[in-house]
């Protein structure tokens, strides 16, 4: 059996999905082959066999600078089931003591630094010891920012003179919330690109799915791609790339047989499932050796349906500590449309996940409950009507030192076939947004070739108040696409 299709995606997540929307809108024809029985990828959702709800692999965050992200939803028709916490932007917990993040209307770098002067646990001298990252990260550029990729996070703010205190307090969160690695392990430039954005705008809100997050934008790509003409095949591996002359890629061969003819391949899918898939003509090739340096970060979830409500916070976090399981939780009951009366349902993930790996189901629930009890101690005393512990291979790559360097650019040697992936090099940190700026990006390379040119991916929103001024005074601003030079 074979078919013929404009453009082969293989990857059922986001980025393979954002793709597919982008060329169905544009008339262009696709099949996308998953090998797993749903789409969604690290983001899917499933229904809970005990209480019928529908969960998430793991919680996941949105920002309201998410500009292609957004974009896909509001195609979509869902960018209204996002809750944004508006009040605030993040509640801080260190030892049962509370700090409530704010962006306040001063110009940016300003806007947090009120909420910093009412944190009790780091002094103002603790603070100030942070002026010199502040400085750089406004003035990095991209040549800059891979220059420091060598570094690991702790040993870059060790030499810029951060304080211990304020290294501990806030930069191990940070490290460990958004790019889920200890800072010891955590490359500086991987963080100092995620701080330079948090930095760079005062107006930045947290949101969260208020439906199951699936659903924001698995059933309206799927409408679209059909819609179409295209086609979505699950449980169907790519068992082979069919490639009969150099530098071009005719197609695949999927694990049971059928045969796909294909103009343009777009691969979506993550670093160690793309090693396997590689054509030939680029097993030789820095994009090769590459791929095992993205090695997976696993975490480990915890849903807890408590038998009262024991908080209206919609989310919060702990500060980092070497005894720490879980750094950040939601309360899904002030989050999910419709679930407001219920009683609690805290998720909560351990990040970097090895130290737990020898952990029972019931030894993880005991302590995410203490954990949960420094911040409601009602938590300590509640029935637990029900558990489940998700262990999940993969939350993002490691952003281990020298990663960002490495991170692959869309086009391949192969002229047919590109890259796509929150882990490729989107200049930004690997998440939902940067996987649908990936998609996006891949769907432009095969518009180009087909002589249909169209501009598709957003870049970070610029700058604000103080941060664009002084960013604005820098050698270079980073490229909407990545440079033609990089590495394949």
């Amino acid at each position: 059996m074979g078919m013929h299709t404009d453009v082969l995606i293989v990857g059922g997540g986001i980025a393979a999905l954002a793709a597919a929307v982008a060329l169905s809108d544009r008339g262009v024809r696709v099949v996308l082959v998953e090998r797993t029985p749903h789409l969604g990828g690290r983001a899917r959702s499933w229904r809970d066999d005990t209480t019928g709800d529908v969960v998430d692999v793991g919680p996941h965050v949105l920002l309201n600078k998410y500009r292609n992200m957004l974009g896909l939803l509001r195609r979509l028709g869902t960018d209204g089931d996002i809750v944004w916490q508006t009040d605030k932007f993040l509640t801080v917990v260190e030892r049962g003591r509370r700090a409530t993040i704010r962006n306040y209307p001063l110009p940016a770098p300003l806007h947090a630094l009120p909420s910093l002067l009412h944190a009790e646990s780091v002094s103002v001298r603790d603070m100030l010891s942070n002026r010199r990252v502040l400085w750089a990260a406004l003035r990095l550029d991209e040549p800059a920012l891979l220059q420091l990729d060598a570094l690991d996070a702790e040993t870059y703010l060790q030499q810029m003179g951060v304080s211990p205190r304020f290294i501990e307090w806030h930069w191990a969160l940070t490290a460990m919330a958004i790019l889920n690695l200890p800072l010891a392990q955590c490359s500086a430039g991987a963080l100092m690109r995620f701080y330079k954005f948090m930095i760079s705008h005062r107006d930045i809100d947290m949101g969260f799915a208020a439906v199951p997050l699936a659903d924001l934008f698995v059933p309206g790509a799927r409408r679209v791609i059909e819609s179409h003409g295209g086609e979505i095949w699950l449980h169907a591996p790519i068992a082979e790339f069919v490639m009969p002359r150099a530098g071009t890629i005719t197609g695949a061969v999927v694990a049971d047989g059928r045969h796909i003819e294909a103009q343009y391949v777009i691969a979506a899918v993550a670093p160690q499932d793309l090693a396997p898939l590689l054509p030939h003509a680029l097993r030789d090739t820095p994009l090769a050796r590459d791929l095992p340096a993205f090695a997976p970060n696993p975490y480990i979830c915890s849903y807890i349906w408590f038998d009262r409500k024991l908080t209206d916070e919609q989310a919060w976090a702990r500060t980092w500590s070497p005894t720490n399981l879980n750094y950040d939780s939601y309360d899904l009951s002030n989050i999910r449309r419709g679930w407001r009366t219920r009683p609690s349902i805290i998720a909560s993930n351990i990040i970097y996940s090895h130290r737990a790996h020898g952990m029972s189901d019931d030894a993880i629930i005991a302590a995410t409950v203490r954990e949960l009890a420094e911040f409601v101690p009602a938590a300590a005393q509640t029935t637990i009507r029900h558990a489940r512990v998700h262990r999940i291979d993969m939350a993002i790559p490691c952003a281990f030192p020298g990663t960002e360097r490495k991170r692959p650019v869309t086009r391949t040697p192969i002229e047919n076939f590109f890259l796509a992936g929150d882990w490729t090099c989107t200049h930004l940190p690997a998440s939902m947004e940067s996987a649908v700026r990936s998609g996006l990006l891949a769907a432009e390379q095969v518009l180009d070739r087909l002589g249909r040119p169209a501009h598709l991916a957003e870049a970070m929103a610029p700058p604000e108040g103080l941060a664009r001024l002084v960013q604005g005074m820098s050698r270079s601003p980073l490229q909407r696409q990545p440079p033609q030079s990089a590495r394949f």
